[in-house]
């Protein structure tokens, strides 16, 4: 070992010297004592004047130093090391102290017991970094600031806060703040370098060793953030942002949530107390939800009634409950959930800020980046780079697993007033209206891939064909995703008196509605359409518009008078019209009707009368209509126990498949088919020929599943599990489990009968 030759001068000096000496280069010392090449470099240049104790004696063993030579050298870095006019770091007395606590903080146990166990387990020789990020109103600093109080303990060396109004138009620069974190911690200004550089490394120079934490609160981004940022040491720093600070590395994350509705209630009755909110506990829980869960939203509730103890949660309620005037009553004091939010839109690009007001103009709970794209008039490219900067400062929530994005309620009411103040009422309506005209015009051709009598394979009439979807795969999840825009602008177009288009729309949807028959709004599709019809002056139109809509109420929304009023409209304006193929749909779809109302005599006389017309017509389509009369009519006389007549039946249904028809699809054909066999199955289970039954259940259902059709599917699989009950068969638990639980997201009459089933099988 050697002593090393120089005995004076300053650390970077000796250390390059000591180096040379040694035949090392830069890299070779780095990789011998586990620093970087730059930091070492940065020490030489005398950048960073003062290093760590433990990074001394790691150069110390790199160059083979020995006892004395260690000495000498840590007494040179000993020397460039600033330090605290006292030890340990100020606790108290200085201008950064730690903000007061909330004492009614609520909720947020997991993430604070998450943070205590970080600190808990850290690794002394590398600090520790969190990061509390989240939409405007979320409580980050408050929880930011509870949890320093809960680790203050632990931190005896100091603890400091900074605001760093990271939403003002100019935020404080890491300067200056590395200016007030210096002086706060001992040191003179006189010894506070003039560079941000030099600064940042005598900061993490002077938390060295000591156990010291950091709040830098309301960040701005990364650049603001990385000087401030402890270096080695067992110090801890948390940092709250709107934004998610996503290029800052190695660090924890906390992500708050909204409250769940208990915890929103928990903090209201820790505002107000607890006897006004068990006087009113239905009112405080109303103000919960129109909050939105919001802490922001329920501190400014909680103060003002807080405020006015004579005052009534119902009343509050009262006048949350007008979303015009919302946004005025949340806000009290210094407090507005409107001015969070106004915070946040002022530092968006005119982009996001366009994409942000236009996108609170779409239907449903969620929307996709094409759909604000129209809203907006952007690019598909420049509205999927808006919604992920709304996402990043929490104006925006993306969905976990697809390209969909969601408001907040309050933020989506702030939207539109910005909507309504920046555009107006003539700019928002041609949005609408363009919108919806492009809109329609995608589902409709993404419906017609659906049409089995017409099958296209090509985006016919697609707005944007090249963007189309590319195959019925790809239209099905258009379809089904982007419901709720294709339902409002249909809508807008039935409002607006685009009957022609409201009709075709509606007809392109006939076939693809048998795929989804458990959502209700074929209701609202059809009985618009029907009036678009009437409107266009064809009662031919409006009979088959009539007919579609009684199928609707029967099988989607269960309201089976309207039903029957429905078919009854549509009979007579096909009557009327000479359309006999309508005539016998109308009077199968009175028939269903009146059977699910307990009319049975007059349904088995309807439904007959519906088949005798039905098989006097020679078109492709008659088949069809009669075929679906003839399944229904067997499942009738079944029920009313006149079960070999029915099973005569739905064998004829069986034989006028397999007979072929040219005209016809094969889909089609087939799809028929699986009907007629699991009626079989179920005349055939009615019989006690429960080993005869199973195999046509079997086809029947795997064919359903095959064309993804969840509401002809699960009555399916109710009804083999039945058989295979009966045969005690050891998959009959499994598949009626299965079928109960499927029928309940339906909303099917059937999930009883599941249910029912299963008890009977514990029996």
């Amino acid at each position: 070992m050697g002593s090393g030759t120089p005995a004076a001068g300053d650390f970077g000096q000796q250390l390059r010297e000591l180096r040379t000496s040694a035949g090392l280069s830069q890299e070779a010392l780095a990789h011998a004592c586990g620093v970087s090449v730059r930091a070492l470099a940065d020490m030489e240049r005398g950048r960073t004047r003062g290093p760590q104790r433990r990074t001394v004696r790691a150069l110390a063993a790199g160059l083979a130093l020995d006892e004395a030579g260690a000495r000498r050298l840590e007494e040179a870095a000993a020397r460039g090391r600033p330090r605290p006019r006292t030890a340990p770091l100020p606790s108290a007395g200085h201008t950064l102290a730690l903000p007061r606590d909330i004492q009614d903080f609520t909720a947020r146990g997991p993430a604070l017991a998450r943070l205590l166990d970080l600190a808990e387990r850290a690794d002394p020789a590398h600090a520790v970094v969190g990061v509390v990020a989240g939409q405007p109103g979320l409580g980050k600093t408050a929880f930011a600031v509870h949890a320093a109080h809960r680790l203050a303990p632990r931190f005896p060396d100091g603890q400091f806060a900074v605001d760093l109004h990271g939403m003002d138009p100019e935020p404080v620069t890491p300067h200056d703040v590395l200016g007030r974190l210096l002086r706060a911690a001992g040191v003179a200004d006189a010894a506070i370098p003039a560079a941000t550089e030099d600064r940042s490394g005598m900061w993490r120079s002077v938390l060295g060793d000591r156990r010291a934490l950091v709040l830098l609160d309301n960040a701005a981004d990364e650049a603001q953030v990385r000087p401030l940022l402890p270096g080695t040491g067992p110090s801890l720093a948390l940092v709250t942002s709107r934004s998610a600070l996503a290029g800052l590395e190695a660090v924890h994350r906390t992500d708050l949530t909204l409250l769940r509705r208990e915890e929103a209630v928990e903090l209201l009755t820790r505002i107000v107390g607890p006897r006004r909110v068990r006087a009113e506990a239905q009112a405080a829980r109303d103000l919960a939800e129109l909050c939105g869960h919001l802490p922001l939203a329920l501190r400014i509730v909680g103060q003002r009634l807080a405020s006015r103890p004579h005052e009534r949660l119902g009343k509050l309620v009262a006048r949350l409950a007008a979303e015009g005037r919302r946004l005025d009553t949340l806000q009290t004091g210094g407090l507005g959930v409107r001015a969070a939010f106004a915070l946040s839109y002022a530092q968006l690009r005119p982009d996001a800020r366009t994409f942000l007001r236009r996108a609170a103009l779409a239907a449903g709970p969620d929307f996709s980046p094409a759909t604000g794209a129209l809203l907006a008039g952007l690019s598909c490219a420049d509205a999927a780079d808006c919604a992920e900067e709304l996402t990043d400062v929490g104006l925006l929530h993306s969905d976990p697993a697809t390209e969909r994005y969601r408001f907040h309620d309050l933020l989506k009411l702030y939207a539109a007033e910005q909507l309504t103040a920046e555009d107006g009422p003539e700019v928002r309506d041609a949005v609408l209206d363009r919108t919806a005209r492009w809109t329609l015009g995608r589902a409709t051709a993404a419906a017609l891939r659906f049409d089995v009598e017409h099958h296209r394979d090509d985006p016919h009439g697609d707005p944007d064909p090249a963007g189309a979807p590319a195959d019925r795969e790809e239209a099905r999840a258009w379809l089904e995703a982007e419901r709720f825009q294709w339902l409002a602008a249909l809508r807008r177009a039935h409002e607006s008196g685009l009957h022609r288009q409201v009709v075709d729309t509606a007809e392109a949807m006939h076939w693809f509605s048998d795929l989804n028959q458990h959502w209700e709004q074929w209701v609202e599709v059809f009985r618009r359409s029907a009036d678009a019809a009437r409107a266009l002056g064809s009662r031919q139109q409006e009979a088959v518009h009539l007919n579609y809509l009684a199928w609707a109420y029967n099988l989607c929304a269960h309201d089976h008078h309207a039903g029957l009023r429905t078919a009854d409209a549509a009979l007579a304006a096909a009557r009327e019209s000479g359309d006999g193929l309508q005539t016998g749909w109308a009077l199968g779809y009175g028939a269903g009707a009146l059977h699910r109302l307990g009319r049975t005599e007059e349904a088995h006389a309807r439904m007959r009368e519906a088949a005798r017309s039905l098989a006097s017509q020679d078109s492709p389509q008659a088949r069809l209509a009669e075929l679906t009369t003839l399944n229904a009519l067997g499942a009738y006389l079944r029920q009313a126990g006149r079960t070999a007549e029915a099973l005569d039946i739905h064998r004829r249904c069986e034989q006028i498949c397999d007979a072929g028809h040219p005209d016809l699809p094969d889909e089609l054909i087939a799809m028929y088919r699986a009907v007629a066999q699991q009626q079989i199955g179920n005349d055939l289970a009615a019989l006690g020929r429960w080993h005869e039954a199973e195999p046509p259940l079997r086809r029947a259902l795997a064919h359903f599943q095959a064309v993804r059709m969840p509401a002809w599917t699960e009555p399916a699989r109710l009804d083999l599990g039945h058989v295979l009950g009966a045969l005690r068969h050891p998959e009959a638990r499994e598949t009626l489990l299965a079928a109960r639980d499927a029928l309940a997201a339906l909303r099917s009459p059937r999930h009883g009968e599941a249910a029912s089933a299963l008890a009977a099988l514990d029996v």
